[in-house]
């Protein structure tokens, strides 16, 4: 049964890879929430089971242009129907710690208010509906750099300061040449 697992886990993260190169990048990839302790890994981790629960889902993609716009899309089901998430690219992959996520990405890095916001970052809030789902996407003129935007982090409210409540590691990719 592991190795059927360990078969499972690959042929996820095969179709997790994106396509690029000098035409563009694309990639689209979807997970399950589990505990950072699930006896079964998964690159999504919910770290409050009351407003991710276990087992509910995500889904992450995203489309850049030869010119570097970049679209990030995001869709989840099963979550706190009516509440209020706040969701961000971060810098590195999940763990069980919260904080390994790093902070959220920017195009151009800095502290000041000028730096932290939705044209400078990714942002994809939303509000859960009467079932549990919600959808967001974000765009922006520019694209990632390489190996700076590796995960999106779902916070307990909408802005910048809420607590993170699970993290899902994404294959974000950048355009060459």
């Amino acid at each position: 049964m592991v190795a059927g697992i360990c078969a499972g886990a690959v042929a996820a993260a095969v179709l997790a890879a994106g396509t690029g190169g000098a035409h563009g990048y694309s990639m689209h990839t979807d997970a399950r929430f589990a505990p950072p302790t699930a006896f079964v890994p998964s690159a999504a981790v919910t770290y409050d089971s009351k407003l991710v629960p276990a087992a509910s889902w995500i889904e992450v993609s995203q489309r850049t242009a030869e010119n570097g716009a970049t679209t990030v899309r995001l869709r989840v089901e099963g979550l706190v129907p009516g509440h209020e998430y706040g969701v961000h690219v971060h810098q590195k992959p999940c763990a069980a710690d919260p904080a390994a996520a790093g902070g959220h990405y920017q195009h151009e890095v800095g502290t000041d208010a000028a730096h932290v916001n939705a044209a400078n970052e990714v942002w994809l809030d939303f509000t859960a509906g009467d079932k549990g789902a919600g959808e967001a996407s974000a765009r922006h003129d520019w694209g990632f750099r390489r190996g700076e935007a590796s995960s999106v982090v779902i916070h307990d409210m909408p802005g910048t300061h809420g607590a993170r409540v699970a993290c899902f590691t994404v294959p974000f990719g950048w355009v060459t040449g």
